[in-house]
């Protein structure tokens, strides 16, 4: 599941990716933009990256990099590799690019993709949105997708971990 480079299958580089963007930019094309751990895909996560791609023409997805989950959700995660969850994001047909990133925010990346839309799920408050400011600074938009009651990579990793569930 990686590539020639060692990179994630379906993973590109982020120059790569801010090159993707200009020439898609220069033929009148909106992009968008989210990011996440993506550990353990679910319905929620699917919902979120269908309705980011319904946003614009194009959706790129910045992943955290292993190290990065570890760092926000801490030991035992992520469950599974960026490699795997590079390779997953970048089948689904609303994920054009998939960009790895090892920074604790996805602020730099998004600095420079410069996403016509950033969506984030709604338990994120507007405020709170890493790049927010920055996207409507160049007339950008912010989205907040509702979530999916209940979907949460945190709570199916808990249920799959309680002896004699159901």
């Amino acid at each position: 599941m990686t590539g020639p480079d060692g990179r994630p299958s379906g993973a590109v580089p982020p120059g790569e990716a801010v090159a993707w963007r200009r020439s898609y930019r220069a033929g009148g094309r909106r992009v968008a933009f989210t990011n996440g751990c993506f550990d353990v895909l679910h319905a929620g996560h699917v919902r979120l990256l269908e309705y980011a791609r319904g946003c614009a023409d194009a959706l790129v997805v910045g992943l955290n990099s292993d190290a990065s989950v570890r760092r926000l959700k801490g030991h035992g995660r992520p469950v599974q590799s960026e490699i795997e969850r590079a390779a997953i994001l970048a089948a689904l047909e609303a994920v054009d690019r998939v960009v790895v990133f090892d920074e604790p925010t996805p602020l730099e990346l998004i600095l420079a993709l410069e996403p016509d839309v950033l969506v984030k799920g709604a338990d994120w408050p507007e405020d709170a949105i890493v790049g927010a400011r920055e996207v409507r600074s160049w007339g950008g938009t912010v989205e907040r997708v509702p979530l999916l009651e209940g979907r949460s990579t945190s709570r199916l990793i808990e249920r799959l971990r309680q002896p004699g569930r159901k």
